[in-house]
């Protein structure tokens, strides 16, 4: 492989940052960004990739200062700047609690700010493998409406953030928790979709002040 420069613009790290966001980005093309120049010789993906070959991608964020240093090509400067950024990407995280959302119950108790509201509000709670939440996102306010709950609305946000599986959720400002045919139609609908993207629909869970009701407790969700 060539100088950087010579490799088209949407292989560049940089460039494909700019483009298609942090996420997209493998563990190398992201370390290459921080080291910002290669040797001679390698270009600054390849030697992003050989460095996480000898450290060990898991290893690498706890590695001292000292043996970092080693490496051939890393100079002072490099290396500290490696370092503060796997240290301060630490204290970041450090106690931060991720939000599991496994039962109705829960997803009732996270939308106590929308329990008593004089208007619906739909929100989705975007998903990875594990039931851990990405992203929680209210879709729209006010009477619930096919033509403003569209799947496109609820599921560009899913691809972008790369979510495995959504809960569906909004609340009846009259405390009736019995689903309209408006909320059997929306969720039919946007269960279909996600089939076609690979996305579950895993709940749609109507909450109020008085308690919340689970389409799939109610066995209203078929796949």
């Amino acid at each position: 492989m060539g100088k950087i420069k010579d490799l088209p613009e949407i292989l560049r790290p940089r460039e494909k940052l700019q483009r298609y966001g942090s996420s997209k980005l493998s563990n190398s093309e992201l370390l290459a960004i921080i080291l910002r120049t290669g040797k001679k010789g390698e270009n600054v993906v390849e030697m992003a990739e050989k460095i996480l070959r000898k450290f060990g991608t898991e290893n690498l964020p706890n590695i001292n200062f000292e043996d970092l240093r080693k490496y051939p090509g890393l100079g002072e400067t490099k290396t500290c700047e490696i370092i503060a950024c796997f240290e301060l990407a630490k204290r970041l995280l450090k106690g931060k609690k991720s939000v599991l959302l496994l039962s109705p119950k829960e997803v009732w108790e996270e939308l106590k700010d929308i329990h008593d509201n004089k208007k619906e509000h739909f929100v989705i709670f975007y998903l990875d493998t594990r039931n851990q939440e990405i992203k929680r996102e209210v879709i729209s306010i006010g009477l619930l409406d096919a033509n403003l709950v569209h799947p496109r609305e609820v599921f560009e946000p899913a691809i972008r953030n790369l979510a495995a599986q959504i809960i569906v959720s909004h609340n009846h400002p009259s405390g009736n928790l019995e689903p309209s045919d408006e909320d059997l139609f929306i969720t039919k609908r946007l269960i279909e979709a996600g089939k076609l993207l690979g996305i579950e629909v895993l709940d749609h869970v109507i909450v109020s002040k008085e308690g919340f009701l689970s389409f799939k407790e109610k066995n209203l969700i078929n796949y």
